[in-house]
């Protein structure tokens, strides 16, 4: 058996981890939803339930990955008490990879022709209304999304193609590092702005009467969606990199330092958006068109804009792209773990991964008529709302009950295996809040996707239907584990 390939440092484990956790949902999702739901306040909210939720589901997946030495294509297969069907979830976490990257490496796309754009001068000078307009080009122009999404899926497995080490481990390394490096001289330069000092006031102060105007349920709601999805918990797309490591040092304290990480580059965006956004009298509340629309309309009013542009969109580039070749890392592993050479899997997926990317690309030009989830909607709305609303809760509460139920791999196996090696040992007391807690917010999280989403039919009985069914996975390995 030809033995598990590994990453050659504690370090590179860490930033690869969080090069995955680290993504658009951080430098793009999180700015706006703080403007949203008033600043401070709800900063505060975020991080009580990132640690409350996103902690122990982290150092569940990265437990079952090192246990079992696998890729969530084969870890419920290795762990599973005999008999019973837990390894019918990889069909649907596999599954989530992919139509992930259906829609991630549009997105990752977008930023990169930003980048050009951006760095060529195409948007200096340009009116607000012209902004906007460069944007809806881009979005109309099959050229565009279909030419940067191909950079985007070939950058990703070339990465992956030149191996663990030498690829991903050594490429995540720099990249993360040069993450860091601009957005610190971003922040600078944002602070240093005038008037910057009201956008800190907005975004470090909390206002609780600015909470209480979007509405206390809005905000909590809002602030546990982000925390539970900011770290792509619950497909698998974290335990591939449990699998490379050893057993040196424990997972809990591991995971703290991943999500520090990923806490610390959501919160540094956030520095340099709402300076600059106070600056030049913007709302910060314009939703998704902040970073394509409203931050380049910031650029063309401050000295030297296009390079401050320009550094700007090469970070959420490395941001979206750190996340891709994560994935992709793991996506190639589903096709190692069955006896593909890592040649072979890198080149069958770079072909699966373009066409099935197109439809996305194509949804905001050539195929905008088809609108899935209703007016307006578009295929990445669709793939989006299949990720985030099912796939990640649902996800979630398999590792959940997997990890602290007799007839799945059980409490005692995964708190040992979490608590292997050097490091922050795992809380045992907070096994009944696992057990019973978790699981019940999770589902509500799910329900309460659904609830924003849909009206009639699917606002209650669609969603209990999926919930019905996707439970027959852990109610199967129960039953069989009674009979035998």
């Amino acid at each position: 058996m030809k033995e598990r390939e590994k990453l050659s440092s504690r370090l590179g484990f860490i930033l690869i981890s969080a090069g995955c956790a680290v993504g658009l949902g951080n430098v793009w999702r999180f700015p706006f939803i703080t403007g949203q739901y008033g600043g401070g306040a709800f900063v505060l909210i975020y991080l009580f339930f990132l640690i409350l939720l996103g902690l122990p589901i982290m150092v569940m997946e990265f437990s079952v990955g090192r246990a079992s030495r696998k890729s969530v294509s084969h870890s419920f297969d290795v762990l599973e008490p005999k008999g019973t069907r837990w390894h019918g979830f990889k069909a649907m976490a596999v599954s989530g990879n992919y139509i992930l990257m259906m829609f991630y490496t549009v997105v990752g796309g977008w930023m990169m022709n930003y980048v050009v754009k951006m760095g060529s001068g195409s948007l200096t000078g340009l009116e607000a209304a012209d902004v906007s307009g460069v944007f809806d080009a881009m979005l109309k122009s099959p050229a565009q999304q279909i030419g940067f999404m191909v950079l985007a899926v070939l950058l990703g497995f070339l990465v992956c193609r030149l191996g663990l080490k030498n690829g991903v481990e050594r490429v995540s390394k720099v990249m993360m590092s040069c993450l860091f490096l601009i957005m610190i001289v971003l922040c600078v330069r944002s602070l240093t702005l005038p008037n910057a000092i009201e956008g800190l006031k907005f975004y470090l102060i909390p206002d609780f009467n600015r909470m209480l105007e979007a509405g206390i349920s809005n905000v909590i709601f809002a602030a546990m969606s982000q925390a539970f999805f900011t770290l792509s918990i619950g497909m698998g797309s974290l335990a591939i990199f449990g699998s490379y490591i050893g057993k040196e040092r424990s997972l809990f304290g591991e995971s703290l330092n991943i999500m520090a990480l990923d806490t610390v580059v959501a919160l540094l965006s956030g520095l340099i958006i709402f300076p600059a956004a106070a600056a030049y009298n913007i709302p910060v509340d314009s939703g998704p068109g902040l970073v394509f629309i409203t931050l380049p309309n910031i650029f063309n009013s401050m000295p030297g804009g296009q390079i401050w542009g320009t550094l700007f969109f090469i970070f959420l580039s490395f941001a979206a792209l750190t996340t891709i070749i994560a994935v992709f890392e793991n996506i190639v592993a589903f096709a190692m773990d069955s006896g593909l050479s890592r040649k072979k899997a890198v080149w069958m997926n770079i072909i699966l991964l373009l066409v099935l990317s197109l439809p996305c690309a194509l949804g905001f030009n050539l195929w905008s008529g088809f609108q899935p989830l209703g007016a307006g909607s578009t295929i990445q709305d669709l793939e989006d709302f299949i990720v985030s609303s099912n796939i990640l809760p649902l996800g979630s509460l398999i590792y959940l009950m997997f990890c602290t139920r007799k007839c799945g791999w059980g409490w005692e196996a995964f708190i040992e295996e979490a608590n292997a090696g050097k490091g922050l040992r795992f809380p045992e007391k907070i096994r009944g809040y696992l057990r019973w807690g978790l699981p019940c917010i999770v589902i509500f999280i799910f329900f309460q996707g659904y609830y924003a989403k849909f009206t009639g039919f699917a606002q209650f009985w669609l969603p209990l239907i999926i919930v019905a069914g996707v439970m027959m996975f852990p109610l199967s390995a129960w039953l069989s584990q009674r009979k035998s």
